[in-house]
């Protein structure tokens, strides 16, 4: 693993700008603050035809995204919560991750992920939190010990994207810390079973 880890953020809504994109991009700063190189994978990166299994042809968008996956060392993943859950924009995306059933890393083996949910109310949070870690357990990730989330009824971003509440700043870069720290310390970490996440 190069020295310094790369950490990919995914995150956001087809509407740039709002609090799930600027959430995981703070978290993101804050890991390249700690040491990390990193890469956003914005709301409108992530447009991709419904994934198929059976269907193997990839546009470049989505090979592009696979690529990304394949290359990092740890992940910051943010979900507006969409009635209870996380966003299909969001699953779909993740669903792409089946790409790396083959890889010698599978799927997110070995990898923290930092985990963000953002809503109008806190009933909404904590569903899309428990659903978005439960994906990322799903595909072998290590979903870090804190997951945050952000109750958007209170203007928590700034039109600049900077981060007004305190304890909301504090806990995207305690995020961020915990992502780049299991980097450095199960650097290409892998498992030796190869099974399928995705049913036939």
């Amino acid at each position: 693993m190069n020295e310094k880890p790369f950490i990919v953020g995914i995150g956001g809504t087809l509407r740039p700008g709002l609090s799930t994109e600027r959430a995981v991009t703070t978290c993101l700063a804050a890991a390249a603050k700690a040491g990390a190189r990193t890469a956003m994978i914005r709301g409108v990166d992530l447009v991709l035809p419904h994934y198929n299994p059976d269907d193997l042809s990839r546009t470049e968008q989505a090979k592009n995204f696979v690529e990304l996956i394949r290359q990092c060392d740890g992940l910051i993943v943010g979900s507006p919560g969409y009635h209870g859950s996380i966003s299909g924009l969001i699953k779909n995306a993740l669903d792409y991750i089946e790409d790396l059933r083959s890889d010698e890393r599978v799927y997110l083996d070995g990898r923290a992920v930092g985990c963000i949910a953002t809503g109008a109310g806190w009933q909404s949070i904590g569903s899309t939190l428990t659903a978005l870690r439960s994906v990322i357990h799903a595909l072998r990730g290590w979903p870090t010990p804190l997951a945050v989330g952000i109750n958007t009824s209170m203007k928590v971003f700034d039109n600049d994207g900077r981060c007004l509440d305190q304890n909301t700043d504090q806990q995207l870069s305690t995020v961020a810390q915990q992502v780049v720290t299991f980097a450095h310390a199960f650097p290409g970490q892998t498992s030796s079973f190869k099974g399928q996440v995705v049913a036939a």
